[in-house]
């Protein structure tokens, strides 16, 4: 079985009841395409990953009857069963974003992740959520950007597919780390973890280059090419980001066997130990280079290099989530993959545009091999902020076969843009026939749709493609917006995460919201199971639906419609329901059965603990869940149990106050106060 500590709990609980009682055992659904990215990435985490993050020590000392794992209380499950339902939440929530590519789902991902090999989100959060904000708020300044949010989670979804679909790269991954080159769990879950690090955080650095490409846009608008004699931006004393402190200094020479002052010095010692040979570099050239590129940006072609400040930011995040002491060789690995995938490999070291430019191999740096494969690749569903990439086409959806260990991937064009299509053939029919000059250009459809395949040759430019053979194809179809389940209600990731503990909070602190500081209402979120915090963050993402529902959105921009200061019966009888089968198939997805035997068995344990052990709920329910069931479901329960499902929405009304900016509005500009009419439309009955 993949999640033995569930297992384990279930012949426990049928030993010692004699009868089933739960917890069941996860199962993964039917998948229509049985060589996709879904099913390869899903199977993965399913069947690759047991004992993911498992502690014998705690196992151990669990043996005098204390549990040492978390659920909705401390100390209700055993400390492995909590990461066994920390994998089927990370499993369940990458589901969800390969269905959707949203930027709200792809939030659950690094959530997940940062709470499972951080152990805290919370000293994380600034690092991811920064980089949505600039993007949303800045990007639409530059000429050429488009999102890297959800890219990032996408790239980490095909790096999960590949490793667990292709032999090759997996031994080859696998004997570089010491593990036995068939399938184990030990490289399966060092292989999640490290690749996580690379692929979730490869683009972070963005805030540095953003303000840098606005004032080149600025000039750009005028069509002024990137040369000299136009202002550009350079970053000088990066000493804060990038020197090292003396402990960390003593940890990289124990594991280097030589001293280091900063990062720079770090990567390039790193790099040229796994690359200097093959491309005829050494590692004080690199140094330099490494140096320059920040402050030098017109000796680089007048670009700016996220990819440096990425890895310089992780570097600060690893350092102080594990000190120094917990710095190892792999982490420097994951780092300078990351500062290698944008232009320091492509035009400092491969020069891979020259005839005769050698590709990276697997085995000269797995993660760095994998990283430049996955992003390029991952070029489709990706929101364009800027202003000439929102007049390009690129693709909406894309389709992977990663059948017999290669890549085939048919990129999805969208329909209704066929009169552009249609205008590129007609110009490179004519430029074809001699009748023009200037062969026709339709970013990004005109790299994979011609006949120079532009975008296939390229990458096998970068990363040798006879390991991992590569197929390109292009398709029309018709763009289903449906699956984005895009509402009009928009604030930031911040705010998302305030959403959810303002949920949380106001179990305990209904009508004392005024008077409960913050801190004390992220504590108390802090101390929920991953399952449980992510339970209170799903409920929040659906906010917007509901309000949807009912005519209401909610925004940190000042507009001019009535607020609404509380939802009325009428309201809360829509959104109600939709609620309660959100909840519904929340634990349904998460393996919860259906029944009360928590509240009714002879047991020495509370109800609220065997609930948990038995993962077991009297409001859950079996079976297939079609809409129309679960709302009946809902509408045959008691009053009492109806409000759960609407009251945390009016509580949240009055703690999210809290928080600067965000409110909620109707849309009816011409309802202005909408509960004073609700409030006579009762009185009339």
């Amino acid at each position: 079985m993949s999640y033995t500590a569930l297992e384990k709990m279930e012949h426990e609980n049928r030993a010692r009841y004699r009868m089933f009682t739960g917890p069941k055992q996860p199962e993964l659904p039917a998948f229509s395409d049985p060589d996709g990215l879904k099913f390869h990435a899903l199977h993965f985490l399913h069947d690759c990953c047991e004992e993911l993050g498992f502690d014998p020590q705690k196992e151990e000392l669990e043996k005098d009857g204390v549990l040492l794992g978390n659920s909705v209380k401390e100390g209700q499950i055993p400390f492995n069963m909590q990461m066994d339902i920390n994998r089927l939440c990370l499993e369940t929530e990458l589901g969800k974003f390969i269905d959707s590519g949203t930027a709200e789902d792809a939030y659950t991902i690094y959530y997940c992740y940062l709470e499972m090999f951080f152990g805290h989100y919370g000293k994380s959060k600034k690092m991811v959520e920064l980089l949505s904000e600039f993007e949303s708020n800045g990007s639409s300044l530059l000429m050429k950007h488009r999102d890297h949010y959800s890219h990032s989670v996408y790239v980490f979804s095909l790096g999960l597919a590949i490793y667990h679909s292709n032999e090759l790269f997996r031994k080859t991954f696998n004997r570089y780390y010491g593990f036995p080159e068939d399938e184990n769990k030990e490289a399966a879950n060092f292989f999640l973890k490290y690749w996580g690090m690379t692929s979730l955080f490869h683009d972070i650095g963005y805030p540095f280059e953003l303000p840098f490409e606005q004032v080149m846009s600025y000039f750009e608008v005028d069509k002024k090419k990137r040369s000299e004699g136009v202002p550009f931006l350079a970053y000088r004393d990066l000493g804060s980001l990038n020197r090292l402190d003396e402990d960390t200094k003593k940890r990289f020479c124990e594991l280097y066997g030589k001293d280091f002052d900063t990062l720079e010095e770090l990567f390039s010692h790193s790099i040229a130990e796994k690359l200097g040979t093959v491309y005829g570099f050494t590692e004080e050239h690199l140094t330099n280079v490494l140096a320059r590129k920040p402050a030098y940006p017109d000796e680089f072609s007048f670009f700016m290099d996220h990819a440096y400040f990425s890895a310089a930011r992780l570097f600060q995040q690893l350092e102080s989530s594990f000190g120094a002491e917990g710095l190892e060789k792999v982490h420097v690995d994951a780092l300078t993959a990351i500062i290698l995938h944008n232009s320091l490999y492509k035009f400092s070291i491969a020069f891979y545009k020259k005839e005769g430019t050698k590709p990276l191999r697997i085995e000269l740096h797995p993660l760095a091999y994998l990283l430049m494969l996955c992003d390029e690749l991952q070029c489709w569903d990706r929101t364009a902020y800027g202003r000439n990439s929102r007049n390009e086409l690129h693709p909406m959806a894309a389709d992977f076969d990663f059948s017999a260990s290669a890549v085939t991937v048919t990129y999805f064009f969208d329909k209704a843009e066929s009169e552009k299509i249609d205008y590129y053939w007609e110009q490179y029919s004519n430029w074809k026939d001699g009748k023009t000059d200037k062969e026709p250009e339709l970013k990004a459809y005109s790299s994979m749709a011609g006949d120079r395949k532009d975008f296939e040759s390229d990458i096998k430019r970068i990363v040798d493609t006879e390991q991992i053979p590569l197929t390109v194809k292009v398709a029309l179809t018709e763009n289903d917006r449906t699956v984005k389940h895009t509402y009009l209600s928009r604030s930031n990731f911040l705010h998302l995460y305030d959403f959810a503990v303002s949920l949380n909070g106001r179990y305990k602190y209904e009508n004392l919201e005024s008077q409960t500081p913050e801190s004390v209402m992220e504590s108390d979120f802090e101390k929920l199971s991953l399952e449980y915090q992510l339970s209170n963050i799903n409920q929040a993402k659906n906010f917007g639906k509901y309000l949807n529902a009912i005519d209401c959105f909610y925004t940190d921009q000042p507009v001019d419609f009535g607020m609404v200061t509380e939802f009325n019966g009428e309201q809360t009888a829509i959104f109600a329901p939709m609620e309660h089968e959100r909840w519904v198939l929340e634990h349904q997805r998460m393996g919860w059965i259906s029944g009360d035997l928590y509240e009714t068995i002879e047991s020495d344990l509370p109800p609220s603990t065997l609930r948990e052990q038995f993962r077991m709920h009297k409001l859950a329910m079996d079976g297939e869940l079609t809409h129309e069931r679960v709302v009946k479901h809902y509408l045959s329960l008691p009053p009492e149990v109806q409000e759960k499902d609407y009251a945390p929405f009016n509580s949240m009304l009055r703690l999210i106050k809290k928080y600067d900016g965000l409110r909620i509005y109707k849309l009816d500009k011409d309802d202005i106060d909408i509960n004073s009419i609700a409030e006579e439309k009762e009185k009339k009955g």
